[in-house]
């Protein structure tokens, strides 16, 4: 199979696949997500990132349809029924299908979904421009939810001004990017935004700071301001397909490029333990 769409317990292609037009996530975005990547048909991280979608679920009192480890081995099951071995794996949870109404249905089983797509993470020699954007989200921004028109509405923004992806604000507070977690080395340490309810707790970000206490690199849980991060000697932005890279210029502006030492380390780091996690 190319590609493979999950729903419920049907499968085919994506394309071929179809939802009920009452299913919650199309009145309301009433479900939450999660995404990781396979190689040689081995997801990366798998745990962490059940780990995160189930608690995003319990946040939106969802009940998942399936205990966790059942998941786990479904998703696993899956992988292998695409004809690459390099994958985005992307599965999700909708509250249940019913009529329109804003509270919750009573005795509905929740929905879930999975899409799977042959496309690899990132390379790490990859950089990245940002462009700010003042952070108008919710204040849940801890749960992996679908609702996520604001970081589109960032997103395209970033995009019609040449920029590779938005960069959130709130006053001068930085918080994250619109679909990836932001750091900054800074006089050899690692810093990084508190995972509270301003953003994602990203298991890519997870990853950063494990490694930084492997390889003995510094590494500090604090906020930053937009003048911290454009006084920075590197910028960072990592999500699960973009482990770790380097940001080279914020609102057309040249940032970092002064500590590459320290920074490839960590990417170094990060891809030897991807790619042993996934050897096969």
């Amino acid at each position: 199979m190319i590609d493979l769409g999950y729903y419920n317990g049907t499968i085919d292609r994506i394309e071929n696949m179809t939802v009920p037009m009452n299913d919650r996530v199309s009145y309301f975005g009433d479900g939450v997500y999660d995404v990781t990547y396979a190689r040689n048909y081995i997801p990366y991280c798998l745990e962490a990132h059940l780990d995160r979608f189930y608690r995003s679920a319990e946040k939106l009192r969802i009940t998942i349809p399936m205990e966790k480890p059942a998941l786990g081995e479904l998703l696993k099951e899956l992988v292998r029924k695409v004809d690459s071995p390099d994958q985005m794996m992307y599965w999700q949870v909708t509250r249940g299908t019913g009529p329109r109404e804003h509270a919750f249905p009573k005795d509905t089983p929740a929905n879930l979904w999975v899409m799977l797509r042959p496309i690899p993470v990132k390379k790490l020699d990859t950089t990245l421009t940002l462009h700010s954007v003042e952070d108008t989200r919710f204040l849940h921004c801890d749960v992996k939810t679908l609702n996520l028109i604001p970081n589109v509405l960032a997103e395209q923004e970033a995009k019609d001004a040449g920029a590779s992806t938005a960069l959130f604000h709130r006053g001068e507070q930085v918080t994250e990017c619109a679909h990836a977690n932001v750091h900054i080395l800074k006089d050899g340490v690692f810093i990084t935004p508190p995972t509270d309810n301003l953003i994602l707790p990203g298991i890519a970000r997870a990853n950063l700071l494990r490694i930084c206490r492997q390889i003995g690199v510094p590494a500090r849980e604090r906020p930053f301001t937009m003048a911290q991060l454009m006084a920075a000697d590197e910028v960072i932005s990592s999500s699960s397909g973009e482990f770790c890279l380097r940001v080279t210029a914020v609102d057309g502006v040249p940032v970092g490029g002064k500590d590459e030492k320290t920074l490839k380390k960590l990417q170094d780091a990060l891809e030897a333990d991807f790619l042993a996690a996934t050897e096969g």
